[in-house]
């Protein structure tokens, strides 16, 4: 029997790992097993606040870890699948009464239900030297789905724990089960208009999902995440490294349509004129985006609209969405309002602490700031129920796709007003694979699993609710890490770290329900590295999964589409990878190339690009779908033709393939390298499409009439 390369590890330290869900090994990219370090599983461990510096604070630990469920007198949360019947644990003083109901979630009717106790004996243990007694509840099996409050009282003591119900599955819906749905799919910043300020705007999807869906036939548009980037310049491109992932970012918001604007003086009317002057002929530039002037014309734009009064029945809809937004909200705008105030000075002793007195006071001194960035989220939030309204009129079945980034930026709103719920002195990333051989650090601080179960997963509920609010279908990036996730310690290398578990179903259950009360599919990005029985679960829970033509394989040739699963988004292409037309012209090998980011020969590289083109084209060839010598714009649509023939419920094309783009939107190993995030739309002569023209873009309505079947 082959060694198991955590025995060199401490017994004790190994039990303690188990304890937390750290991982105490790892299968390697070539194959091989590896352990992990032994000072990553005490790095890690302390970040998820238990000290195991010692091999007597281990053994602390470990009692501790088996007393701390019998210091409470109910578990923080419950979360589980309707129908089921699960037993919740009572905690109380040995002999003492226990009294319980359950009070329904109002969103779901409301009332109360009484809960009974089940004879299941488990002997008192004496914990913090008071003899404690487990009393067993049975929740009935014919709750509503929803967030219900189980409460519990005796001798005196009342407690309450949250308990979920969420779908066993989540349905398709809007007649997927007939007929299958495409859509396109774009980065909303690069698709510019005449009238956006520099960068693509939430007009410029309205318009685009409206055309899409009544131009095209296309049934979503699937977007970039659209969480809020810094307040004030410079801005972070990547949408996937955000400062939140609740809230969305103002530079999406369309100054002419804020509906105050029609009613401001002529005077300022002007100024947000001069504003437009210097921030629209960005959209015409070919060079990469420029988000830092353009959202310093359209902050100043916005404060002027901010500054003009409100008709009465706009004021209350802006109070109203305030007070629904609650102290997430606030907290998110107190954030913008002080990282503005301060600018590139460091921040007060205390500032970094949500509660602190120093962060009341300057709200306090702040509030008109706060006010205006609480008042930015309520327009953008007008403007995207507008776009999803648009897309669903002009015919869509699903509408608006938004994007769930993995997580946000180490300094940013989230890791400041969440710190309770996010681990410190870690980060996440991915363990070396062939393609990053010494792995990936993405600097994003990852949920602490305690810690969000103890808050009941409210906060996780809260983003999945704003991010779902105006959503016909929401894309997870890295779905996997919903069971668990690369934990790099501060300081160490990402080859140094160690996979944390999850409670995925916790996790998958809420995210179920969430998008079930929202109306909304939900779409798991789980290309790379994810084990089947992962695929396997989110398959049962209705969670579509993610197909690449690229990455479809069937030992060394490409998978037929036939064999794809149903229950997915089929693609030719990703963001991470060039448009089709780059891709087939081997245009990714030589941009690595360039920039120093390949680990094998770059002949091997391109011989390798070559073989998998010339089998592509072999594939697409005897289907008839090419002829001798195909053009570029015929194999984009023939290897289209090959997605279509998948039984792939849905079909995701690119705008960049279907106007013939041939550069990247991000390439993955580089920073400041390569222009990431900031390739403006254009056609294979590097010419600009604008969303006036797209639609009567010669080779998208060549490729439109290919996905319908014409």
């Amino acid at each position: 029997m082959a060694e198991n390369p955590t025995d060199a590890l401490p017994a004790p330290l190994l039990a303690l790992a188990a304890r937390h869900g750290v991982v105490p090994d790892f299968w390697d990219f070539a194959g091989g097993h590896r352990a992990v370090p032994e000072q990553t599983l005490v790095a890690v461990l302390g970040a998820l606040g238990v000290d195991a510096s010692t091999p007597e604070r281990v053994e602390v630990a470990l009692a501790d870890a088996d007393d701390e469920p019998w210091r409470r007198m109910l578990p923080p949360v419950v979360v589980l699948r309707a129908g089921q019947r699960p037993h919740v644990p009572v905690h109380v003083d040995h002999g003492d009464p226990v009294e319980a109901r359950l009070e329904l979630d109002p969103e779901a009717g409301g009332g109360e239900r009484h809960v009974e106790q089940v004879d299941v004996y488990v002997p008192p243990r004496t914990v913090d030297g008071r003899l404690v007694g487990r009393a067993t509840l049975e929740i009935p099996d014919d709750l509503p789905l929803g967030w219900h409050t189980l409460v519990v009282e005796s001798a005196g003591t009342t407690a309450r724990c949250t308990v979920v119900v969420t779908p066993q599955r989540l349905e398709l819906g809007p007649g997927l089960t007939e007929r299958r749905a495409w859509g396109f799919m774009t980065q909303l910043y690069s698709v510019r208009s005449r009238r956006s300020w520099g960068v693509g705007d939430l007009a410029d999807l309205r318009d685009i999902a409206w055309l899409a869906g009544r131009r095209c036939g296309a049934d979503f548009v699937l977007i970039n995440p659209l969480h809020a980037a810094e307040p004030v310049p410079p801005l972070t491109p990547s949408p996937y490294l955000p400062t939140t992932r609740r809230f969305m970012d103002p530079q999406y918001i369309r100054v002419e349509d804020v509906p105050e604007v029609a009613y401001l003086p002529v005077a300022e009317r002007s100024l947000i004129e001069w504003q437009a002057e210097v921030a629209r002929p960005l959209s015409t530039e070919p060079g990469p985006i420029e988000r830092d002037p353009a959202w310093s014309a359209k902050r100043t734009a916005l404060e002027i609209v901010f500054a003009a009064p409100r008709a009465a029945a706009r004021e209350a809809a802006f109070r109203s969405f305030r007070a629904e937004q609650g102290q997430g909200l606030e907290e998110f705008a107190t954030w913008c309002a002080i990282t503005e105030h301060f600018g590139d000075e460091a921040w007060p002793e205390g500032a970094d602490d949500v509660g602190s007195d120093v962060v009341r006071r300057l709200r306090e001194q702040l509030a008109d700031r706060v006010t205006f960035y609480c008042w930015l989220q309520w327009v953008a939030d007008e403007q995207l129920a507008t776009a999803q309204r648009a897309a669903r009129a002009g015919g869509m079945r699903i509408g608006v796709m938004h994007d769930l980034a993995v997580g946000v930026h180490p300094e940013g709103a989230d890791a400041w007003a969440m710190r309770d719920v996010l681990a410190q002195r870690v980060s996440v990333g991915a363990p070396p694979d062939m393609y990053n051989q010494q792995g990936q650090d993405w600097s994003q601080p990852p949920w602490r699993p305690d810690a969000l179960a103890r808050a009941a997963y409210r906060p996780y509920r809260d983003m999945l609710r704003t991010v779902l609010r105006h959503a016909g279908a929401i894309r997870i990036d890295h779905v996997i890490g919903l069971f668990r996730l690369w934990w790099i310690p501060q300081g160490t290398s990402a080859r140094d770290g160690a996979y944390v578990r999850y409670d995925h179903e916790a996790l998958v259950g809420i995210l179920c329900l969430e998008a079930h009360r929202a109306g909304a599919l939900v779409i798991g990005e789980d290309l790379g590295v994810v084990e089947p029985w992962a695929r396997d679960y989110l398959n049962e829970r209705g969670v579509l999964g993610t197909s690449v033509l690229w990455f479809e394989r069937d030992g060394d040739a490409p998978m037929a589409p036939e064999h794809y699963r149903r229950l997915a988004l089929a693609t030719v292409t990703t963001h991470d990878l060039p448009p089709t037309a780059g891709y087939l012209a081997g245009e990714h090998v030589d941009l690595r190339d360039r920039l120093g980011l390949l680990t094998e020969p770059v002949e091997e590289v391109r011989a390798a690009a070559r073989h998998e083109r010339a089998q592509m084209v072999g594939l697409v060839g005897e289907r008839g779908f090419i002829g001798a010598d195909p053009s570029e714009r015929q194999l984009v649509e023939a290897l289209h033709r090959l997605v279509m023939d998948s039984p792939s419920v849905l079909v995701g094309v690119s705008l960049a393939d279907a106007v013939g783009e041939r550069r990247a939107q991000n390439q993955p190993g580089t920073d400041q390298e390569y222009p990431n995030w900031r390739v403006p739309l254009a056609d294979s002569a590097q010419r600009l499409v604008l969303v006036d023209d797209l639609f009567d873009n010669p080779r998208l309505g060549s490729l439109v009439a290919v996905l319908n079947g014409r």
